[in-house]
């Protein structure tokens, strides 16, 4: 079964420029909210292996991605294509609906 990716300011280009749409959530230990969607986040990863990459980054450990994307509350979750940021949704939101954005870009 997949999991969630967890990447940093190192790979972040690396990993956002592949063919497959890339989906990242901006977390942190702290959070609360975070801690809501986390566990929708590895469901994705789960039922898009193979499709889509879905990931996670850490806005504790990794301050310059964050920063380049304006991100001030988390979590924020960002869906890339081919290296530009195509969606976004900021705070939790149900499965279904990240999902719909995964598929948008499919």
């Amino acid at each position: 079964m997949g999991k969630a990716l967890e990447i940093t300011d190192a790979n972040f280009q690396e990993i956002i420029s592949g063919d497959q749409p890339v989906l990242v959530d901006f977390w942190a230990e702290w959070c609360g909210p975070c801690k809501m969607i986390g566990p929708v986040v590895e469901e994705l990863a789960g039922e898009y292996e193979g499709k889509a990459v879905i990931a996670k980054m850490d806005v504790d450990a990794n301050q310059v991605t964050p920063a380049q994307f304006g991100i001030r509350s988390i979590p924020t979750l960002l869906v890339f294509k081919n290296g530009e940021v195509v969606d976004k949704q900021v705070g939790v939101a149900a499965k279904t609906a990240l999902a719909a954005k995964l598929d948008a870009q499919l």
